[in-house]
């Protein structure tokens, strides 16, 4: 038996379903059962990673956990942690790359202090850990849906920030063979797409799916980061996402062969990612 918590977001689903197509018993930890709309070949319970009793509860009978984690702290990390320990004999991690691996430095707050912690507590713990150290997720350019429902522009800041984007399919296919075969114990995998796009490029790949020539507009920092506080980010992360995207344009993140070479198959393209999501895009 396998946990999944965080199974209702786009990587969770993928687990689930790719879990359950390799043949193994999957439960699945979501806050509203009736909603999650899952397969029903797998066993949804309620609970919140927030909720110690509810995960203690999810943790009975459970072989391995795919751990990935929805909130903005870690504070609840150290309990849910406890539970797998007590119930599980391994834990795969969806973690983001620029981890350190020195247990000496501290990140900046924000994304990246959060995974931190989480990674510091698995590695402590006598779990068997791999830790997926994701690049950019793909699905994070759904922030552009809406300004693509209405126009053909999408305003955003730094048009050459440049990311080597990452399916969710391919985080997930990385995660099940994790869980499920032996070879990935202790180790912490940089996952990306096969091709490293700047966001002007991105914009133009949705275009070129959706049949539209849609063109990237860029905005200063400050409207760039007001406009992802806007969509309910806190003031600290939206900072640190555009930052991040400026030290991008001059450091692109790098592809990584990691996906390839653990599934066996060529990670997804930004483009193939698109076409999966077209209703999305309207």
């Amino acid at each position: 038996m396998i946990l999944v918590t965080g199974a209702t977001g786009k990587t969770g689903r993928q687990a689930v379903a790719q879990l359950l197509a390799a043949g193994m018993d999957v439960r699945a930890l979501v806050r509203d059962p009736q909603a999650a709309a899952l397969p029903e070949q797998a066993e949804v319970v309620r609970g919140d990673l927030t909720d110690a009793a509810s995960v203690e509860a999810a943790m009975e009978g459970v072989d391995g956990v795919f751990l990935i984690w929805p909130l903005l702290t870690a504070d609840a990390a150290p309990a849910v942690i406890a539970a797998a320990e007590k119930h599980a004999r391994r834990i795969v991690y969806l973690s983001a790359w620029g981890v350190p691996d020195d247990d000496t430095v501290e990140p900046e707050p924000g994304i990246l202090a959060f995974h931190t912690a989480i990674e510091r507590a698995i590695r402590a713990s006598t779990l068997q850990w791999t830790l997926l150290r994701a690049g950019g997720f793909a699905s994070n350019t759904l922030a552009w849906a809406e300004q693509i429902k209405q126009s053909d522009v999408v305003r955003a800041s730094h048009a050459r920030a440049t990311r080597s984007l990452v399916h969710e399919a391919d985080l997930a296919a990385v995660a099940v063979t994790a869980l499920t075969t032996a070879g990935l114990e202790g180790r912490a995998p940089h996952l990306t797409g096969p091709q490293a796009l700047t966001q002007a490029e991105q914009v133009r790949t949705i275009g070129d799916v959706l049949g539209r020539r849609i063109v990237f507009e860029e905005l200063d920092e400050e409207a760039a980061a007001a406009a992802l506080e806007a969509q309910g980010l806190p003031p600290e992360y939206a900072r640190a996402i555009v930052e991040a995207h400026g030290q991008m344009e001059s450091e692109p993140e790098q592809v990584s062969p990691a996906v390839a070479e653990i599934t066996g198959r060529p990670a997804r393209t930004y483009r193939e990612w698109v076409a999966d999501h077209v209703a999305d895009f309207g």
